[in-house]
């Protein structure tokens, strides 16, 4: 099957802004820019809209294949915190086929046997069944032993370590950042150093080990800081954030609404305005949704009884477009951290439009405004904080492999 997309406006996380055409070959990209189409090639006229690399979601806790198809999201990289844990290579096997037709599923396998924190995972066994790097799910490691044998076990294993960047110790029983919204509000809170004394320790033993670590989420200035100090040293350390915390603050937990009650939690405006400078200066590698539907069983509960999460797959593209309206980043980064970065950590040879990558795309119009409204959200559950926000940009096909998701 030939599929040819004419009068498109290219972005390529790689190559950059263009007008032209795209030529997909199978479930390859055949070519770009101008080229002569096949007589037997089925003719796309884009008349101008997007096309550009589908999305990469890295560190979801669910496979929503809705949610995916409604974001633009052809591949997600699957936490480990699944029932049962993803630690077993039988397990890791049935997760990676588990989006089957419509979406790639990569899993993370534990770290740790159970994510117990205590005994390592069977990495080499694991990343033979599927698993593209090894995660510590929703918490962080307290053993710093322990931490160093996952980051050496890894780095034999050739993969990256993607790990929660909050120090346990700080943060149990926390539900909120320490500030004047959790003090006026009587809510459970820990230090924002949490964050940094995490990293802090994580990129000390990484740069020891010389193993590949990510960080899922990283919210403060504090752990910024270190982590572009950890670069200047050669340290092989990458990061990532989620749309809400770029674009909320802790002021947003102020009604109660479960749904703001996240992990990490949301930050005062202070780090929220550090995580904006972090996007634009490019220590942020990933932007991605921290998919981790959650229904009324979870969130129908007073706040500190709640659990963290939120649905965010659909929502990733349309709000990450922001960043673009609000000149804190060109287009083309936009896709790196939305589908390069990620297809990078993760050792996959996708996430550009260049010839020879996998047809995997999106056709968007980024201006096309709608309100983002939790009771009609396709994922599993509606729990975001974005209720009733109107948006931009609008996914208006999606193909895997060169085949249209429907």
């Amino acid at each position: 099957m030939k599929r040819a997309f004419l009068n498109a406006q290219l972005v390529c996380p790689v190559a950059g802004c263009s007008t032209g055409g795209l030529l997909v070959e199978g479930d390859t990209i055949a070519a770009v820019g101008s080229f002569e189409v096949p007589g037997d090639a089925q003719v796309v006229d884009l008349a101008g809209k997007t096309l550009a690399p589908a999305l990469i979601d890295l560190g979801v806790f669910a496979v929503d294949k809705p949610a995916c198809r409604a974001g633009g999201i052809a591949r997600v990289g699957l936490m480990p915190d699944q029932s049962p844990v993803l630690d077993d290579p039988g397990i890791v096997r049935r997760a990676a086929l588990s989006g089957k037709p419509a979406l790639w599923v990569h899993p993370l396998a534990a770290a740790t046997r159970g994510l117990d924190g205590q005994d390592l995972g069977e990495m080499a066994i694991n990343t033979s069944a599927g698993a593209r790097a090894v995660a510590t799910g929703r918490r962080w490691i307290a053993s710093s032993s322990t931490m160093r044998k996952v980051l050496a076990y890894a780095r034999d294993c050739g993969v990256a370590v993607v790990t929660h960047a909050e120090d346990g110790g700080l943060t149990d029983g926390a539900v909120a950042t320490e500030g004047e919204t959790a003090t006026r509000h009587g809510l459970p809170a820990a230090p924002a150093i949490a964050e940094a004394l995490a990293v802090g320790r994580d990129l000390m033993l990484a740069e020891e080990t010389g193993a590949r670590i990510h960080f899922r989420q990283v919210t403060t200035a504090a752990a910024f800081d270190l982590i572009r100090a950890a670069r200047r040293r050669g340290v092989h350390v990458t990061c990532g954030i989620t749309p809400a915390h770029l674009l909320l603050s802790d002021i947003a937990m102020s009604d109660f609404r479960t749904f703001a009650h996240l992990s990490p939690p949301l930050r005062g405006e202070g780090d929220r305005q550090a995580s904006l400078a972090a996007v634009k200066d490019g220590t942020i590698d990933v932007i991605a949704s921290g998919h981790d539907p959650r229904g009324p069983e979870a969130k129908r509960l007073p706040f500190s009884d709640s659990e963290p999460g939120m649905s965010g797959a659909e929502t990733l593209l349309a709000l990450s477009l922001g960043l673009v309206r609000d000149g804190v980043i060109p287009i083309e980064r936009l896709f790196a951290l939305l589908a390069a970065n990620p297809a990078k950590i993760l050792g996959l040879q996708t996430g550009t439009l260049a010839p020879g990558a996998p047809a995997d795309l999106i056709v968007l119009d980024p201006g096309a405004p709608w309100q983002i409204e939790a009771e009609r959200m396709a994922a599993r559950a509606g729990n975001t904080p974005f209720d009733r926000l109107p948006v931009q940009g609008k996914v208006l096909a999606l193909y895997k492999g060169g085949t249209p998701v429907e």
